[in-house]
């Protein structure tokens, strides 16, 4: 039997180790990895792209695209886990859970292209509401997240577990000149008119994200309560694996929202605190940044391409 070979690109990044510890034990493929001194080396790179089934792409944006651009073979297809190719029309964006059919798009597909981690939060509380004509298009989103300090990759963990990186604060805000890279993918696979106002901050802890997007019931369609919001949400998202939505009652029961609650899980919660007598909505993700927001989303996308539910 020849199973599947799987090359993962990057593979001493943070998201690359995490893809190989959740690969390595699996006897349903092969996984092919370069010896230290090759890992930079262009040439054997590019050989091992062209041999392989599928090829994970854990680099910067400009070598994930000088990694496409290695691709001869016509057999060999790829999940780029960096933003080189998110916004790009003739990739599909590997988030299964965003629309009808998207899972069988990502199966068929033979380049896929990762989501990031805070547009994955955005995208599956936003993109439902717009579908559904519950929040209009041009609704002048903002979206407020904090992740743990690893969203800012491997070098950002090692400075800051060695103590060279400032963690007294509770959370750093960053991004302040509104230019965040994950902006415009969420634009985009939300389907919103206008550029949603985007603030992330990283937190004193390693991993997992909390994301929340404010609502005024004010600005929506006539007859539009929290209600109806929380609803649209249960319904798109009912019978996924991957996508939990925090029932009303317990929401209303919630008084804090724990980044870390889905850590080492491939999972997303989603949940809508409502205050009527106000007129707001908050809705909120809560995942795991390395997870569902990188290389579990990764694993994912892999196992469709290769079958797999």
């Amino acid at each position: 039997m020849n199973l599947p070979t799987v090359f993962i690109d990057g593979d001493q990044g943070t998201t690359g180790l995490q893809i190989h510890d959740r690969l390595r034990d699996r006897g349903d493929l092969r996984l092919i990895t370069l010896p230290a001194a090759e890992r930079k080396d262009a040439r054997q790179r590019a050989q091992a792209i062209n041999d392989c089934d599928i090829a994970i792409l854990c680099l910067p944006d400009a070598a994930a695209r000088e990694a496409v651009a290695f691709i001869e073979n016509p057999n060999v297809r790829v999940i780029d886990a960096s933003s080189a190719h998110r916004t790009q029309p003739d990739w599909v964006y590997g988030f299964p859970e965003m629309a009808a059919g998207q899972a069988r798009r990502i199966a068929e597909a033979v380049r896929v292209t990762n989501p990031g981690c805070y547009p994955t939060g955005a995208i599956a509380l936003l993109r439902p509401l717009v579908q559904a004509g519950l929040l209009p298009r041009d609704y002048p989103v903002a979206v407020s997240a904090i992740s743990g300090y690893s969203g800012g990759g491997r070098a950002a963990i090692e400075a800051h577990e060695a103590g060279a990186s400032p963690s007294v604060a509770p959370s750093q805000v960053y991004g302040l000149a509104l230019e965040h890279k994950h902006t415009p993918e969420m634009q985009l696979h939300a389907d919103l008119e206008h550029r949603p106002f985007f603030v992330p901050a990283y937190g004193a802890y390693r991993q997992g994200i909390v994301l929340t997007v404010p609502i005024e019931l004010r600005l929506l369609p006539a007859g539009v309560d929290g209600e109806r919001l929380h609803a649209c949400l249960a319904s798109r998202y009912s019978g996924e694996a991957h996508v939990q939505v925090m029932p009303l009652a317990q929401a209303e029961a919630t008084t804090h929202l724990d980044p870390l609650a889905l850590n080492g899980t491939n999972d997303l919660r989603l949940a809508v605190f409502v205050n009527a007598r106000r007129g707001q909505v908050l809705l909120a993700a809560v995942f795991d940044n390395l997870g569902k927001g990188a290389s579990g989303a990764a694993v994912q996308n892999l196992d469709l391409m290769l079958g797999g539910a």
